[in-house]
């Protein structure tokens, strides 16, 4: 199904994807991204949220770089798509059945981001015509998800309640967070640490 090297699509790389990236690379895959701009990060900063990378910018996690103009293109040539963007009304349905259509036959699509950032009735439609090998979502369209969804009745599909980035870090790490925040308030300080998200 796949060639000996397996090429990774992040679709949005920001903090997660980063994430994503540095956990996938010593497994020999190559990655290509796409970014809305990547000029706006140039400067690699190791303080940056955990994502930085030891010995080398971020950046060098990527082995082909595009911006979201090219995410038919890059889709075109992976083996496995992964949905890391973030959801705005420019982003709202991104994987559409312009773009499931352009993956290659048989790709798997992940999404760890935002349920409507798939087009459901595109996703439906390509795994009902085989075209894609398989479906992974951490999010779902509408929640709390439908039992009787019929994309849940492909073996393809593999889907799970939100909780995949639920680790030992990443509560350690809101608790972090929480109490420097509570602390600042407390303070009358500015808040910092914070990242408003959808």
């Amino acid at each position: 199904m796949f060639s000996l090297l397996i090429q990774v699509f992040i679709l949005g790389f920001g903090n997660i994807g980063i994430d994503l990236a540095r956990h996938l690379r010593p497994f020999g895959v190559k990655i290509i991204a796409t970014k809305r701009s990547w000029a706006s990060h140039s400067q690699d900063s190791s303080q940056s949220n955990g994502a930085s990378v030891q010995n080398g910018s971020r950046y060098d996690l990527v082995d082909e770089k595009g911006c979201h103009e090219d995410i038919q293109e890059f889709a075109s040539k992976a083996d496995i798509v992964v949905c890391c963007l973030i959801l705005n009304s420019e982003t709202a349905g991104t994987v559409n059945k312009s773009f499931t259509s352009s993956m290659r036959k048989g790709a798997l699509l992940v999404n760890i981001a935002r349920g409507v950032l798939l087009d459901y009735e595109a996703v439906l439609y390509n795994l009902e015509s085989g075209h894609l090998g398989g479906l992974g979502i951490d999010v779902a369209w509408t929640e709390p998800f439908d039992p009787d969804d019929p994309i849940l009745k492909f073996k393809n599909v593999l889907i799970t309640p939100h909780i995949g980035g639920i680790t030992e870090y990443s509560y350690r790490s809101m608790a972090k967070v929480v109490g420097d925040v509570a602390l600042q308030l407390h303070a009358g300080c500015p808040l910092t640490g914070i990242e408003f998200v959808n």
